[in-house]
């Protein structure tokens, strides 16, 4: 059993990485989950994991110089494989392996979590979003960030890649979620997953390189959370099915 998921934003400053390790850390209650940074030119995964020391990265993997077990390290009840922040390693980095990546870590773990890139106007931007099974939205309840999440959908739909679900981040007390989300879901193919309070305690999660599950698991942002982990459906598949279709996953040369 195995299902990949991109949790991809339109926008930067959406919460997408802190929502994709909580996600992994609520899911890793039920089942071996792996985070993987594909993020390759802003990557930020590894100062939620308390990885920014990690001797090897995703980088390393993508340049060729190291498999990717010797990428992958275990924090916090789930498997990260972190990306590097140096422009030597994005330039020597090939994106086109993330494919041989997530075919290998498919084959020993049932769900992997694909932190993608913000902005889909590149190959290296829109693969995680082609290899994953269905997508995860992070939106915040504005009307630019909704209007990039519909981009993000539309690309999924091109690549014949599901929608899993909407998940609002940073939301304010002020705003009616309900009310939003019960417009948004006109446009979009997924339910809303959860409603995630804007939280001091993530930020402060994030100064202290600890996941905000592992910083502040009883705040009110952590428990929403969990809410969107119980509410993403995870479907049985194919490991060997599915590491052929990742290695043979095609973005049109034009992109």
């Amino acid at each position: 059993m195995v299902e990949v998921f991109a949790v991809a934003s339109g926008k930067g400053g959406t919460g997408k990485t802190t929502s994709t390790v909580a996600l992994g850390m609520a899911l890793s209650e039920r089942y071996d989950v792996t985070v993987v940074d594909a993020d390759t030119g802003m990557a930020n995964l590894l100062f939620h994991a308390g990885l920014s020391d990690a001797e090897t990265t995703l980088h390393d993997v993508l340049a060729d110089d190291a498999p990717v077990e010797a990428a992958t390290y275990d924090r916090f009840g789930m498997t990260v494989v972190p990306c590097g922040t140096s422009l030597d390693g994005f330039r020597d980095a090939d994106p086109d392996r993330l494919r041989e990546v997530v075919a290998t870590l498919a084959a020993g773990t049932d769900v992997i979590l694909l932190d993608s890139p913000p902005a889909l106007d590149s190959r290296t931007a829109v693969l995680p979003v082609v290899l994953a099974d269905r997508i995860v939205v992070v939106l915040q309840p504005t009307i630019p960030a909704i209007s990039d999440g519909l981009k993000v959908q539309e690309y999924a739909t091109t690549y014949d890649t599901g929608v899993a679900g909407l998940l609002f981040n940073k939301v304010r007390e002020s705003e009616s979620i309900d009310r939003v989300a019960e417009k948004t879901e006109r446009y979009f193919d997924g339910p809303t997953l959860a409603a995630v309070p804007e939280s001091e305690r993530a930020r402060e999660a994030r100064r202290a390189g600890r996941p905000l599950l592992a910083h502040a698991p009883d705040c009110a942002a952590a428990a929403a959370y969990r809410r969107a982990a119980d509410a993403l459906t995870v479907r049985e598949g194919s490991p060997g099915d599915a590491a052929d279709r990742f290695r043979s996953a095609v973005v049109p040369e034009q992109l």
